[in-house]
């Protein structure tokens, strides 16, 4: 259980540096702020690939487990950011993403154990 959460935590850290990586430019593009925020984005992007490859697994699971947690995150931005709040929908649909995390992740391993 300890190695799922720290999974999770590491892929909640990696979506949080990709959102930030992304929503730079858009207030850059769409919002008229600072060029300057180009250069803290290209950061955030740097550490959101470096700690996708901190994972054991294979890349191609480490990408599709790690979608389910960035739509978790990128709710949570929706409803900090945004201040949108997320609808009942919005909350099941990102349960069933993160189980299919967990299955994605660790689904041979639970399976092997029983």
């Amino acid at each position: 259980m300890m190695e799922i959460l720290k999974t999770l935590g590491l892929f909640a850290v990696t979506a949080l540096a990709e959102i930030i990586g992304c929503y730079l430019p858009y207030l850059w593009l769409k919002e008229g702020k600072s060029f300057w925020l180009l250069i803290p984005a290209a950061i955030s992007l740097g550490m959101f690939v470096w700690l996708l490859t901190l994972h054991p697994q294979a890349a191609g699971r480490v990408y599709a487990a790690y979608g389910g947690v960035y739509i978790f995150t990128a709710l949570m931005w929706l409803w900090a950011v945004d201040a949108v709040r997320p609808t009942v929908t919005d909350w099941i649909g990102v349960m069933i993403c993160l189980i299919g995390v967990v299955v994605i992740m660790y689904g041979r391993q639970l399976i092997n154990d029983t």
